[in-house]
């Protein structure tokens, strides 16, 4: 007598309809993430930060509606599927299913792809925001990238990255800052450049960063669009201070931004900030200093050192 083959699972229509259901929740789970990925983030404060924010935003819906789906199957296994008690026996065998491993790799390859064509859509918008330029620092004429490096626009701001310590020199205006300031909704060329190591031009709220490389001026440009205080943050490890290489970044009306400059240019130079030397100084003093590290670099020289104790938004 031979045993009964085990029988294959029916799709009732009331399955169905939980399927559905389970599909619809996990839906408007998803959709919720991600509207409230957009208050984990930092204040908007370029044009290119609603095109990161909004890329995060899907991901994580993305993500939310995986993990869902894959939490749902598991308690809808553990609760329809439980062995009955003092149960020992072994499960019944069951061979592949094609069709579920079609659906499970179908599944994930379309968002995947939908991930990624989303990805490079907001890479591409960004390019047109502002084109990013390689150039040899020691030979400017000569080029990374198809654009000319001595083509650069008269309002371009030189960001100049030490260890530890970052400075900002607007040649329209001849001034030099430890503090770096922007017209709000005024499109703005940084010309990057590294006196030491690689660094990382960081501001959170504008979403965007580009690391400094050394023997290399690399042109970033951004659009700021909101007034107020930012934090500028190295974003690569570059010794020991690399933390406290920070500076503020204050947005701020044109006219308020054409007074700043007019004020400056009156200004001797000064010594600008520099939290790493202070702290070098007074380790320094100490009877057991701790390890070895690279001297700090001297404070830069500038016409307004500003300030980094001011409360910032981001």
């Amino acid at each position: 007598m031979t045993s009964a083959s085990p029988q294959k699972p029916r799709f009732t229509l009331l399955s169905m309809l939980g399927l559905a259901l389970l599909v619809l929740v996990l839906v408007a789970l998803s959709w919720w993430m991600g509207q409230q990925a957009y208050h984990w983030l930092p204040v908007q404060a370029s044009t290119a930060a609603p095109l990161v924010d909004g890329l995060f935003s899907f991901e994580t819906a993305v993500g939310t509606f995986v993990f869902g789906g894959v939490v749902a199957v598991m308690i809808w296994v553990v609760l329809m599927h439980r062995a009955e008690k003092y149960d020992e026996t072994d499960a019944e065998p069951i061979e592949g299913n094609t069709k579920l491993e079609v659906i499970w790799t179908a599944i994930p390859f379309v968002l995947v792809m939908a991930i990624a064509v989303y990805a490079i859509r907001v890479n591409t918008s960004l390019g047109v925001l502002g084109p990013m330029e390689h150039i040899h620092q020691d030979n400017p004429a000569e080029e990374i990238g198809g654009y000319p490096g001595d083509r650069l626009p008269a309002e371009a701001i030189e960001v100049v990255a030490r260890q530890w310590s970052w400075e900002f020199r607007y040649p329209a205006a001849n001034v030099s800052s430890t503090e770096l300031h922007l017209a709000v909704d005024e499109p703005v060329t940084f010309r990057l450049v590294s006196e030491d190591v690689l660094h990382g031009f960081f501001v959170p709220a504008f979403r965007l960063k580009q690391d400094v490389v050394p023997g290399r001026a690399i042109n970033f440009n951004l659009t700021p669009t909101r007034e107020g205080r930012y934090r500028l943050r190295d974003s690569q490890f570059s010794g020991t201070w690399f933390a406290a290489n920070q500076a503020d970044v204050v947005v701020e009306s044109g006219d308020a931004h054409a007074a700043w400059l007019k004020q400056a240019e009156k200004l001797p130079l000064q010594s600008g900030i520099s939290d790493a030397v202070d702290e070098y100084a007074a380790r320094a003093k100490k009877a057991n200093p701790g390890w070895a590290t690279v001297p700090p670099a001297p404070p830069p020289q500038v016409n307004v050192p500003g300030s980094n104790n001011l409360p910032h938004d981001a």
